[in-house]
């Protein structure tokens, strides 16, 4: 992970982002997933901007039963939860301004 975002798994996924008092973005990514790799230095700028909200990535092999909570099947996926329930999905790589645009719409 990078320094501005936090590592998700399964055991910490209901405190880090259900119970957040602040909007948590959470990208659901892979390491052999190239836009996975394309988007996360962006996931790591916006988490370094907007300290206002959590940004967490979490990992689908490694964290599978909130992957398959979730319906995840294509990555990579950021969510955006507010008050522990998803308000928007944004699939594939997107750039950085569509990102962010979408994120402040729901939160």
């Amino acid at each position: 992970m990078g320094k501005n975002t936090i590592e998700l798994t399964d055991a910490n996924f209901d405190q880090e982002v259900l119970k957040s008092t602040k909007p948590v973005i959470v990208d659901f990514w892979a390491s052999w997933c190239g836009p996975c790799q394309m988007i996360a230095p962006v996931i790591e700028e916006v988490a370094g901007e907007y300290p206002e909200w959590k940004i967490g990535k979490l990992d689908v092999d490694k964290s599978m039963t909130i992957a398959q909570r979730y319906g995840i099947r294509s990555i990579p996926t950021i969510a955006i939860f507010r008050d522990g329930k998803v308000f928007d999905t944004i699939i594939g790589f997107v750039p950085k301004e569509e990102l962010v645009k979408r994120i402040q719409k729901n939160v």
